[in-house]
């Protein structure tokens, strides 16, 4: 099978064909495959860059250095041994020094690629020193810049750098990718979810679990929300994840959550976490829907997973078992309905729930002026839609889908993007 390449490296490309205005910064969850992406488009278009990666193996230096194994205490603290394993702002300076000398021997352009960058405290503002200082001077070139959690999650970065990056964000995969790329069925999608780095394992339920686990969910707590965010109770923070693999795809109010947790802790607390939690593209709580902003701060988030891997990796059902529980089927479809809406929206679609008293949608989108009320049904066909209509009479939705049984089948729901609905919704009714 010929190599995957996702639909962000012509953004990429594109942008590399130009003049280098802004810096371009690559992010996106783990394992999304930001680092592959920047590789594959580099080398097809056959473009000179230097790669380096902030990232350091911890926590022994020793096991990727053998040389320096049999060095006494007192060597190991000699500067050059600490430059192996020290990635600071004089690290970013030395790197960036050097594409300035390759870029000169270049005729046609020169990148730039420095993984990881959320790894080196305080980076944002080097970088903008030394892109100002090469833009002054007139010898710029292209830069990337790779990220394994948001740009909100880093404080004072667009301030930093505001006016002088573009974005490229890759979220988790689709069906439509897992489809092309490995051949997945929609069954197996909504179980194993969108990492493709795991799909290696899925015949073999323990390792893949293993995988989801120590590849991903804890790497991205702990290297990717503790390290840059300070974090009181970070025991809290990982009961209030497992929660939310538990319970994703239902209403769960503050005070029910701490009912549920050990670590003490408070409402605001909670929403914060949860907060971090979607910034670093686990685990979201969606308000409800309502044109007063204070009812929708107000409401009992609706937690929803970015990945049905995370569900699925952190419960005791297999893949045959759970297809086999109607119940926890059901569950398993409407996270992936509202994963799939949350990784494919663009930035001004905004993602909501509706209650009001025994009434409820199952997610609400807000594309600019335009609200789209959608129900997922797993079950009896198109049957309890009172909320739809409910909904419908109190804000005249722009439409109102079915999703499941007895409206628009889930495959082809799961192979067109959030902004995309409407025209759906209007082909299959012309």
């Amino acid at each position: 099978m010929a190599e995957y390449i996702r639909p962000q490296s012509s953004t990429l490309a594109n942008r590399l064909n130009g003049k280098p205005n802004t810096i371009i910064y690559v992010s996106g969850p783990r394992q999304v495959g930001k680092t592959t992406l920047v590789k594959q488009t580099l080398n097809n278009q056959n473009l000179p860059y230097h790669y380096v990666s902030a990232y350091v193996h911890a926590p022994n230096e020793k096991d990727f250095y053998p040389q320096l194994a049999n060095l006494t205490q007192e060597e190991e603290t000699l500067p050059l041994l600490q430059d192996c394993n020290i990635r600071d702002h004089r690290w970013l300076v030395r790197e960036w020094k050097k594409a300035r000398t390759m870029s000169k021997e270049m005729e046609k352009g020169f990148i730039l690629v420095i993984d990881e960058i959320q790894k080196i405290e305080n980076w944002s503002e080097t970088v903008k020193g030394l892109w100002d200082a090469d833009k002054w001077n007139n010898q710029q070139f292209h830069v990337i810049l790779l990220a394994s959690v948001s740009m909100q999650m880093q404080r004072g970065l667009s301030e930093s750098l505001a006016g002088r990056f573009e974005t490229i964000k890759l979220m988790h995969w689709s069906f439509t990718e897992m489809l092309e790329a490995f051949n997945f069925d929609l069954a197996k999608f909504i179980y194993f979810g969108g990492y493709p780095g795991s799909v290696k394992y899925i015949h073999e339920q323990e390792r893949w679990g293993g995988y989801i686990t120590n590849a991903l969910i804890e790497p991205n707590i702990e290297n990717d929300i503790l390290e840059i965010q300070r974090v009181v109770k970070p025991v809290l923070l990982k009961q209030l994840f497992n929660l939310g693999t538990e319970y994703s795809g239902q209403i769960l109010s503050y005070n029910k959550m701490l009912g549920h947790l050990l670590d003490a802790g408070n409402t605001t607390t909670l929403a914060r976490y949860l907060e971090l939690l979607s910034m670093a593209g686990l685990l979201t709580g969606l308000e409800t829907y309502s044109t007063k902003p204070f009812r929708r701060k107000s409401s009992s988030p609706k937690l929803n997973v970015y990945n049905t891997a995370l569900i699925s990796a952190c419960s005791d059902y297999s893949f045959s078992t759970a297809k086999a529980d109607r119940s926890h089927w059901g569950r398993l479809i409407e996270s992936a309905v509202g994963a799939h809406l949350l990784n494919t929206r663009k930035y001004n679609t905004k993602l909501y729930y509706w209650r009001e008293k025994n009434y409820e949608v199952n997610f609400v989108l807000k594309i600019g002026l335009d609200l789209i009320a959608i129900e997922v049904k797993s079950k009896t066909p198109k049957s309890n839609l009172g909320g739809l209509m409910k909904f419908n009479e109190q804000f005249q939705p722009k439409m109102s889908l079915v999703v499941g049984e007895g409206g628009i089948p889930l495959s082809e729901f799961f192979m067109t993007p959030a902004e995309e609905l409407l025209e759906l919704f209007y082909d299959r009714i012309s």
